[in-house]
């Protein structure tokens, strides 16, 4: 028996284990909340009688609970911060290991539930129907219903949601909806990949579809559809091809993408079958779907193969990132892709670890999560910090001995869950054999533990600068007051180019000059661009240079787009500069924020305290 190493969930998983859940929900608008019941299947671990099943809940209501089709004494006990309030079910008769039980669970989700967001039909794009949307990484599958809300658990899955507009959920669609009560169809799912509770994933709403691939269809509204479309298709298939050549043939069967409202907090989640993504991806110049190389890649790392808890979550992200600029040089048939991504990415740790401190523990790759809500940890640094030491590795036994390896560790650990030391053991293990035996003198000297517990950068690799050198010397010329810009600087940049040049001038030890600053908006087009990650870049450098005539612009992007990764960023340095300004920015968007990004948000600005105390 397996001793329970995730410090964010009460449940006794160690005792039991989830196998099947059932969820049968009624989506419900106008009280927004989804009301029904789950059926879980646990299978009892221990050898002697066990008597009890914990599960993970928050803000749940709960109104019955049935223990194989009969009635249960039960009890949900007291919150206890971020981990929500535990519900105990009693097993009278308990169950000897192997013994498999069915929890019947009547509930409904409530107004304090942290993983749904319902937009107004005046919050989305065509106006018509309203929407609703999950984001259940990393423990809000809890406030959806009481489950073994760890990723050291792994279920099957069944769907039955009825609504009156289109689902999708993180299942295979069985055949077309039925018609139910009123106005509402019946969307049912299948997921035959166990997957960990944060992976549970719903959304409903003004959906349509289109094709982008031999198993793949992006799906969003109507408005957005073509748009969508276009920008996706182009390179779905190839990013599935070079995927399988990396590791092994895709598993899931179907890969779609949902194109989510703006205020969907993340660049993407990869809730299986339907990736959901931000609409900032859809930027007219296919420059910004990196994203979705990303996502795909999660499908082997992440998915199918698990961080035991949120601790180890620099396995899911940092192998993660490593597929994800393989795949970006295989199909640009250049590796100087790979060094171009991981630059920028460097840039995104770098700021990590001066927001965090280069002492603190959230720089660390492997993290101390007890008591904590592990949102308040999420950063760049497992994604890049993680990706680094894999390259390590992969520089250290040689691409041609890694490449071996990649398949072996997702074959090895498919459909399971693991931690830092397990995936340490596997890779010595690989090689160990006499065919690597040259390598053992450069294996002896890996220094795991201070990969895994030093705070702060890691060691920087040189990287391959021939896609960015144009960047530097364009850069270089900023440093002068008197250089007069010209549209033709960037023209011939793909967007990713453009990015680097706007991360070097953001370092410039001296701000540029508000002048300096209208000129680069203007000349090169940042300030009207629609690709969202330029025009956040540039306003981070306005703002540095106090640069007023930007304010506007940065408060109507506050209004416009939800994803993290921008929404921070941007706050915390329009707080420095003008702290009125971001809390009444902040204020005035409030609703328009999904509740994991209010409530960080809310953090950043010193809000949180301020109401709390």
């Amino acid at each position: 028996m397996a001793p329970v190493r995730d410090p964010n969930t009460q449940s006794n998983y160690d005792a039991w284990r989830t196998r099947h859940t059932m969820a049968d929900f009624a989506v419900d608008f106008a009280a927004k909340c989804l009301r029904g019941s789950v059926v879980i299947e646990l299978e009892s671990q221990t050898d002697r009688a066990s008597t009890e099943i914990i599960l993970d809940s928050s803000f749940v209501d709960v109104a019955d609970i049935t223990l194989n089709a009969a009635p249960s004494k039960w009890e949900v006990k007291d919150r206890t911060g971020p981990s929500g309030s535990p519900v105990h079910i009693a097993v009278p008769d308990g169950a000897g290991k192997g013994e498999v039980v069915k929890l019947g669970i009547q509930l409904a989700t409530t107004d304090k539930c942290t993983a749904l967001q319902w937009l107004s039909p005046a919050q989305t794009s065509n106006k018509k129907a309203p929407f609703m949307f999950s984001q259940c990484q990393a423990i809000h599958a809890r406030s959806i219903f009481p489950c073994q809300d760890t990723p050291d658990v792994k279920s099957t899955y069944d769907f039955v949601i009825r609504s009156p507009h289109v689902v999708v959920a993180s299942g295979v669609p069985l055949p077309e909806a039925t018609e139910a009560a009123g106005d509402d169809k019946i969307y049912k799912f299948r997921q035959n990949v166990p997957i960990p509770s944060y992976l549970f994933a719903l959304a409903s709403g003004d959906i349509a579809s289109a094709p982008i691939g031999r198993c793949s269809s992006v799906c969003t509204g109507p408005n957005e559809l073509k748009a969508s479309q276009w920008e996706l298709e182009d390179d779905m298939d190839k990013f599935l091809d070079a995927a399988e050549k990396i590791v092994f043939p895709y598993r899931w069967g179907e890969y779609n993408v949902l194109v989510l409202p703006p205020s969907f907090p993340y660049g993407g989640m990869e809730n299986p079958i339907f990736t959901f993504a931000t609409p900032t991806i859809i930027s007219g110049d296919r420059q910004n779907i990196d994203v979705i190389a990303h996502e795909l890649a999660h499908s082997w790392s992440g998915n199918l193969v698990t961080n035991g808890s949120w601790e180890h979550f620099w396995l899911n992200e940092g192998w993660t990132v490593y597929l994800e600029r393989r795949i970006l040089a295989s199909i640009h048939n250049n590796n100087a892709y790979f060094d171009f991504s991981a630059i920028i990415g460097w840039k995104h740790l770098e700021m990590s670890v001066e927001e965090f401190g280069a002492d603190h523990e959230y720089t660390k790759l492997c993290i101390n999560h007890k008591g904590i809500d592990p949102d308040d940890a999420f950063s760049s640094v497992p994604y890049e910090k993680g990706f680094h030491f894999i390259y390590s590795l992969d520089r250290l036994v040689g691409r041609e001995n890694f490449d071996k390896f990649i398949p072996h560790y997702f074959a090895k650990w498919a459909n399971k869950s693991l931690d830092s030391y397990e995936f340490k053991q596997t890779f010595l293990d690989f090689f160990s054999t006499p065919e690597y035996a040259s390598l053992q003198g450069k294996l002896a000297e890996i220094d795991w533990e201070g990969r895994f517990y030093t705070p702060g950068l890691p060691p920087k690799p040189e990287f391959d600068t021939s896609l960015v050198d144009v960047c530097f010397q364009l850069a270089g010329k900023w440093k002068q007051k008197d250089f007069s810009p010209s549209s033709s600087d960037t023209s011939s940049w793909t967007g990713n180019q453009v990015l680097v040049f706007l991360n070097l001038v953001q370092n410039f030890e001296e701000p540029l000059t508000v002048e300096q600053s209208q000129s680069m908006g203007k000349v090169y087009g940042l300030a009207d661009s629609k690709n969202v990650e330029l025009k956040a870049a540039y306003y981070q450098i306005a703002m540095r240079a106090k640069d007023t005539s930007a304010y506007p612009g940065i408060v109507e992007l506050l209004g416009e787009v939800g994803r993290m990764k921008f929404v921070r960023t941007l706050f915390r340095s329009l707080t420095k500069v003008d702290r009125d300004l971001a809390v009444k920015t902040f204020e005035k968007n409030r609703d328009f924020y999904h509740p994991i990004c209010r409530a960080l948000v809310e953090k950043d600005l010193g809000l949180a305290e301020a109401e709390s105390s």
